[in-house]
């Protein structure tokens, strides 16, 4: 039986990680992911990614935006 060379190289050396991927840090409240370098905040030890700030404050807090 045939087998095509590629299939033959993956099952021998695995997928090529044709982009490197940066590494997994955790998830935040939300469920979204944090990989290394984001910005984030901790606040009675849950981490929020800095974009999902406003979501928080908004959503768990209850603070209310406001503009004068």
């Amino acid at each position: 039986m045939l087998e095509h060379p590629d299939i033959v190289r993956v099952e021998k050396t695995g997928y090529a990680n044709l982009v490197e991927q940066p590494e997994h840090f955790g998830t935040d409240y939300f469920g979204d992911e944090v990989l290394l370098g984001d910005e984030y905040i901790e606040h009675d030890g849950e981490i929020i990614l800095k974009e999902n700030l406003d979501r928080y404050l908004t959503e768990v807090m209850e603070f209310e935006f406001k503009q004068a």
